[in-house]
């Protein structure tokens, strides 16, 4: 079995293994008194669980030619001529992106990120000038446990991620982050100020990231 992440958790009351849906690493969480050692033992015992988690989730998706991913709620296709430019260019449902094939994965990832920069900053614009509030900043990382975080300076930062899933998880998940500009909570008036951004109820678009937001991180890794 590969390596145990361990976290001592001061509330757990139980020894508790859990796969992460979005990498497929193995958490062992122990009380704070728990013995590592037994800890440990028991978390390899349970190696036929631990298998049968991981044969249930998403098998990675790489960036290769003939590959084909979600693109703002679009499937695109890479193509890969070796007589095209490096830089990635969208043309219809292809992508293409020429230039050596050691790389090409990187390239593309790189054109996905400064997309969903360009993207998501123009939302972010819209739904503050709606709101009334100013924005600090905009800018995309790859955290495994957000799809985004507004911080009281007034900088918002989103998950890349988002430019693979469809346009209304994404504008919804802009919509959240924004009114927090407002309400630094998740009280009522929060929620009613999400709606009236993002002008629809926005539980769909939370189920679905619930339901299928794991998946997009397997987007770009090999199996």
């Amino acid at each position: 079995m590969s390596e145990v992440e361990v976290v001592r958790h001061a509330r757990a009351r139980r020894m508790r293994l859990a796969v992460d849906p979005r990498s497929g690493k193995v958490r062992l969480t122990l009380p704070p008194r728990a013995s590592l050692q037994k800890g440990l033992a028991w978390a390899h015992e349970q190696h036929a669980w631990i298998a049968t988690q991981r044969a249930a989730l998403p098998q990675g998706r790489p960036f290769a030619p003939g590959e084909r991913f979600s693109f703002c709620g679009s499937e695109i296709e890479i193509v890969w001529p070796a007589g095209n430019l490096r830089t990635p260019r969208l043309e219809g449902d292809r992508l293409l992106c020429g230039g050596p094939r050691e790389g090409l994965e990187r390239r593309i990832e790189h054109w996905l990120r400064r997309e969903a920069l360009r993207v998501l900053s123009e939302e972010t614009a819209e739904y503050a000038d709606r709101a009334g509030v100013t924005v600090s900043r905009v800018s995309v990382g790859d955290p495994r446990g957000r799809w985004g975080s507004c911080a009281s300076s007034g900088a918002i930062r989103y998950s890349w991620r988002l430019i693979l899933a469809p346009a209304f998880v994404r504008r919804a998940t802009v919509a959240h982050e924004v009114a927090h500009r407002v309400h630094m909570n998740h009280g009522p008036a929060f929620h009613r100020l999400v709606e009236t951004l993002f002008e629809a109820d926005p539980t769909p678009a939370r189920a679905w990231l619930r339901r299928s937001g794991a998946a997009l991180h397997w987007i770009g890794r090999y199996p």
